[in-house]
Order: structure tokens, then sequence, then C-alpha cells
């Protein structure tokens, strides 16, 4: 028998119909149904482990847990108690008498119905406290205590000589004190942002 050209585009076709019936039978039955997050779609989270600047370094690893359901047109996409991973993508502790801390997370992966999804997600730096304030209040207020006790103990020229011992010992306490290190506790609530679309296959 011979088949022309019509009869191969027909069979051809035929078997990518069925091809095409058979997955949407499949993913009828698996009941599942792709949904897109769109960009900038919030995903809150909270951290199954401390997050410390003083500890943690560009490329750790942390576990958290999504504490906020993601609802799209009423359908859960991601439900509450899922688990995540994250990155941290830049931790700087503080320095002694200068150098502010800083923290930066993003949002890798969220695992929904035993599928692990990966996202790219932004979220604004934590800054550490500056010290200045702080270090100056050390400095200054032993200065002025050192001046009393000079004063008390030999009179003008002792107060001249305590005050630059105070403060010497002001900087001492700064130094040894100074540092503001961030410190996430277990369970800390974060939000991070979509960077792009994620679609994800929710079940129906």
């Amino acid at each position: 028998m011979h088949l022309t050209k019509r009869h191969y585009l027909i069979t051809g076709g035929a078997v990518l119909l069925a091809a095409v019936l058979t997955l949407t039978a499949a993913a009828s039955r698996n009941g599942s149904d792709p949904v897109t997050l769109p960009e900038r779609t919030a995903i809150h989270v909270t951290l199954d482990q401390a997050l410390t600047t003083n500890q943690s370094r560009p490329g750790d690893h942390f576990d958290a847990t999504v504490s906020e359901p993601v609802v799209v047109n009423g359908k859960t996409v991601i439900p509450q108690g899922a688990h995540a991973e994250g990155l941290v993508v830049d931790a700087r502790q503080s320095g002694r008498l200068m150098g502010r801390a800083r923290l930066q997370l993003a949002l890798q992966s969220v695992d929904v119905n035993g599928r692990n999804y990966d996202f790219r997600t932004f979220s604004h730096p934590r800054i550490g406290r500056d010290h200045k304030k702080r270090n100056w209040e050390w400095i200054g207020g032993s200065a002025a205590g050192g001046a009393v006790i000079g004063a008390l103990a030999g009179g003008g020229t002792g107060a001249l000589i305590g005050g630059p011992v105070g403060a010497g010992a002001g900087a001492t306490v700064a130094l040894v004190t100074g540092k503001k290190d961030i410190k996430l506790r277990a369970e800390t609530p974060l939000k991070f942002e979509l960077a792009e679309p994620v679609t994800i296959n929710v079940k129906g």
C-alpha cells in the first residue's frame, strides 16, 4: 500500500493529538494545575535557626518555614508550613569602633507537595546600628569621671592628668564592648519578594 504525504500528515497529527490527550489525562488524574506567581509576589517565612553577622558567612544556607500561605485567585499555591531554603548573600560583622554590621538574605527554594521550586528573590539588607554616639558617650563620660577623680586626688593639676586617663579608659571600654552585630533568632519573621515569575503545579 502506497502512503501519500497526506497520509503521513494525518497519521502524525493523530499521534500528536493522542500524546496531548494522554498528558492532559495524566494531569487531570494527578489533579495538578500550573499557577504562575508574578514578579514581586511576597513570600513570608520564619527562620528555623539563628543567624548572626559574626558567625554567618556569604554562601551559607539556612532553613525557614513559610508563615503565610501564598494564594492566587482563591488557590493556595504555597501552603503555610512549607519548607524553604535560603542563602546568606552578604554578612559583615561589626567593627569595635567603626564599621556597621550588614546582613542580606535571599530565598532560594520552597518545597510544594514534595517538589522543590527554585526562586530568585530579593530583600532589603539589614544594617547594624552606628557606633559613634555610644562610643562618644563612653569616652566623654569616662573623661569627665577621670577629671573628677584627678581633681579630688591632686587639685587642678590632678584634673588635667585625670581627664586624658579617663578618656583612655573610656576608649578601651568602647573598644571591648562596641561591637554591634546583627542577631536574628530562630522564628524571626522575614519577607522576600520574587525577582522573576515562578510557575508552580497546584493540586486541585
